[in-house]
């Protein structure tokens, strides 16, 4: 809608986890790299952790974007881990094979066993990325994995296993030791800082074509102080103050644009 009026190719805050968009912040940049190092060196368990709205699903996506590239790997992807333990392997298996999986606990590890050696022996290392991992309510889910992790060789592991989630994340997996100790890798994604939130803001714009500055600075400061540096209210925020200022013809996006959604979010969570 607002598009054309702020010169915009496409709209630069929706809140989809579009690779094109990630910004590369300090945090999001080591937490990136930790990932690729538990899987290029075939260690067992990483997990990333982060306040909601932090970018834990978009850095997925760049994950499983650079795996692709690599042609190393088989990845795995489990968006919804609400499975019963059976369910669970059987959706990892049928990932990796493309084929229906087996009925039986002890046929299902079987065909997983063959999949992971033949995969290493052709070079290949498969990866399962298990996001919103804090929603797992069946707690047998995670004993699977930990048994997941039994599947190695005497020096790496035939399978590496990446949890993202919210904070509670780890707080469920201090409570299991048994997977815990197992974890080579953990990391946790705060809110974005003042500089980093404009530099997100920026970035976005001009992915989405901007070829001029559309936001005052003023108006930065005040997005990062009502946002917390949280990316999915940062989206929120912005998508809505262009919407406004595009109906009210302004020339930029300034604090009192800003302050006006600032309010009606307030007033909503005030009606809640």
């Amino acid at each position: 809608m607002y598009e054309a009026y702020w010169g915009l190719t496409e709209k630069p805050f929706e809140n989809t986890p579009n690779a094109k968009f990630f910004y590369h912040s300090h945090q999001h940049e080591e937490a990136l790299a930790r990932m690729l190092y538990v899987i290029h060196e075939r260690k067992g368990a990483a997990v990333l952790t982060g306040e909601y709205g932090c970018g834990k699903t978009l850095l997925s996506r760049v994950l499983r974007n650079e795996l692709q590239q690599e042609h190393r790997y088989q990845a795995v992807n489990i968006f919804d881990p609400r499975l019963s333990g059976l369910e669970f392997v059987q959706e990892i298996v049928y990932q990796l094979s493309g084929k229906p999986a087996a009925q039986t606990k002890i046929d299902l590890f079987h065909s997983l066993h063959n999949h992971l050696y033949t995969n290493h022996k052709n070079g290949k290392h498969c990866v399962l990325v298990i996001d919103e991992a804090q929603s797992i309510k069946n707690m047998d889910i995670f004993e699977e994995l930990r048994l997941l992790l039994n599947f190695q060789l005497d020096d790496a592991f035939l399978l590496t296993i990446i949890l993202l989630g919210s904070p509670e994340l780890q707080h469920i997996i201090i409570g299991m030791p048994q997977l815990d100790q197992r974890l080579a890798v953990r990391y946790h994604i705060m809110g974005l800082n003042e500089r980093e939130t404009k530099e997100y803001i920026e970035h976005r714009l001009t992915m989405a074509g901007a070829r001029r500055q559309i936001f005052t600075d003023d108006a930065y400061r005040e997005i990062y102080i009502h946002s917390q540096g949280v990316p999915r209210r940062i989206n929120t925020m912005c998508d809505l103050a262009l919407l406004d200022g595009f109906s009210n013809e302004l020339q930029m996006v300034d604090t009192r644009i800003v302050a006006e959604i600032r309010e009606d979010f307030d007033a909503v969570r005030s009606r809640g």
